[in-house]
């Protein structure tokens, strides 16, 4: 681990690209303090009409409709440093898109909504078993556009070891296109494999695509790798392409990971392409992970996410019905429970992701039981956590032992004397890292995606996710939980409580920040 720590520093080091931005910015940071060092003789005017600036954003925060704790650990610094909180707020607290950019990618919601329409059979069908889940899936059938479907098979693959091998599998049976999205590609013995395999695939004449998020893949890939693919063959799009200006408004990034190959078999979950998550590396310890393949009708749905994103990206316009399935084998695709694909994004004001996280909580009658590498929670997250156990539900939730971020990992610790003490069960993953997203209810319904409890997750970031009903790998999942479970150590009361003083006092300071981490 060691070893692969300082390889990775000296290669932030020695990154072309990020030296270069980071001179950039520190240069414009130097101009910004030499103009008000210049102007310093204006100082009184200049402390006046920023007290009054701060102010006017004070009262802006407190009146739009952002998150309750994002508003708080805004409002606190402006309060402490009164002279620059506005100026430093309207350079670095835009977390939400532009106009123009909600504008322009409406078409994305607008594409949904046209090519993915809900089948009313399907509907009746799962509202003949359950009035709970068919109201879960109204909701992620209206507000994020994404219709429930059976004729889908279903298979939960953990670790990532397990999703590679089924995924170079499947990447050798595309016969018409395979698409890639991805917040992270490395280069080393699980990308250089798939892109052996898709640069044969181009040669055989089948439609490769990838998108790659830039700030994901900053320190991961050499500057115009996307001009290096193309080269190849292989389409490639780059999502929100980092600039190094003084500002923050980078806030948005594709943390999806989706692959769709013909239309009729996808993978999504928290793996992405990186020596790490396979485990031939190792970062902080062992890497658990997972992710949910399936095949069938449902696997359209993440089509559809690709290419109305690759549309935006791209700015051209795409005939999706050639993309559509080709289901040469229906007997294949036998119908395992409801299958619903889902995506989310922070263009509108709807947290489909916390909304469908906060129905799986609140109407569990049995018990929730919960993977993510982050646990930093906002009061209606927390509340419902609280609220379920106390009425009796088994409420689980596993962490990572060893941290991947020390600050993430001590805000996400603050929060479990609360929920220990409402009889909330708390389990961190001794071996190392517990990257897995997951959510597992009464035997019947789980959830396996992109989507981490934190905040940039549920508000920031582009995600998606799959939500099943009845599925026969719901089993599987909650089997695997189990045995997570197992490899953990339980935090206790005493546990929080025999915390050093500075550490819970450095926790405190931390979770006020925590909406901007």
């Amino acid at each position: 681990m060691g070893e692969y720590i300082m390889t990775k520093i000296l290669n932030l080091l020695f990154n072309r690209r990020i030296v270069l931005y980071t001179i950039a910015i520190l240069v414009q940071a130097f101009f910004l303090m030499l103009v008000l060092w210049r102007f310093g003789n204006f100082f009184i005017y200049f402390y006046i009409i920023n007290i009054i600036l701060s102010l006017i954003v004070v009262l802006f925060i407190l009146n739009n409709k952002s998150n309750p704790a994002y508003k708080i650990a805004w409002i606190v610094p402006i309060l402490l440093l009164p002279i620059f909180g506005g100026l430093i707020y309207l350079m670095f607290g835009n977390y939400k898109t532009s106009k123009k950019v909600k504008r322009d990618m409406q078409n994305i919601n607008d594409k949904m909504e046209h090519f993915l329409k809900q089948q009313d059979e399907v509907i009746e069908s799962l509202k003949n078993k359950s009035i709970t889940a068919v109201n879960q899936s109204r909701y992620i059938q209206k507000y994020a556009f994404c219709p429930i479907y059976k004729n889908t098979t279903s298979k939960y693959l953990t670790p990532g070891e397990e999703k590679f091998k089924y995924l170079i599998k499947e990447l050798k049976k595309a016969r018409r296109y395979i698409f890639l999205e991805y917040f992270i590609i490395e280069e080393g013995k699980m990308w250089d494999t798939i892109l052996k395999i898709l640069t044969e695939k181009v040669e055989q004449g089948i439609d490769v695509r990838i998108i790659y998020d830039d700030m994901g893949c900053m320190s991961r890939l050499p500057f115009g790798y996307d001009k290096q693919l193309e080269a190849k063959g292989i389409k490639c799009s780059v999502f929100n392409p980092f600039i190094p200006i003084l500002s923050l408004r980078h806030n948005n990034r594709d943390h999806r990971k989706i692959v769709v190959i013909d239309g009729h078999t996808a993978f999504t979950g928290g793996i992405n392409l990186a020596d790490e998550y396979i485990n031939e590396v190792e970062r902080f310890g062992h890497w658990k992970d997972s992710s949910i393949m399936i095949k069938g009708e449902a696997a359209w749905s993440f089509s559809v996410f690709f290419l109305s994103l690759w549309e935006y990206l791209r700015g051209e316009k795409i005939e999706y019905v050639l993309f559509k399935p080709i289901l040469e084998n229906k007997e294949e695709f036998t119908s395992d429970g409801f299958i619903q694909p889902f995506a989310d994004s922070p263009i509108d004001d709807e947290t489909v992701s916390e909304i469908i996280y906060l129905n799986l909580i609140s109407q569990a009658k049995r018990y929730v039981y919960i993977n993510t590498p982050y646990l930093i929670l906002d009061n209606k997250l927390t509340t419902a956590l609280i609220t379920s156990a106390k009425r009796g539900v088994d409420v689980r939730i596993i962490t990572p032992y060893i941290p991947d971020k020390w600050y993430v990992h001590s805000v996400s610790r603050s929060n479990y004397a609360d929920l220990i003490e409402s009889g909330v069960g708390i389990y961190e993953y001794t071996p190392g890292f517990m990257h897995s997203k997951v959510f597992i209810v009464d035997d019947q319904i789980a959830v396996v995606g992109t989507i981490n409890l934190d905040y940039r997750s549920l508000f920031l970031h582009f995600e998606c996710g799959v939500w099943m009903y009845c599925a026969s790998s719901i089993k599987d999942i909650k089997k695997d939980f189990l045995q997570s479970q197992e490899l953990s150590q339980r935090i206790t009361s005493e546990c929080c409580n025999s915390t050093k003083w500075y550490k819970k006092l450095i926790s405190f300071i931390l979770r006020i920040f925590a909406p901007l981490m």
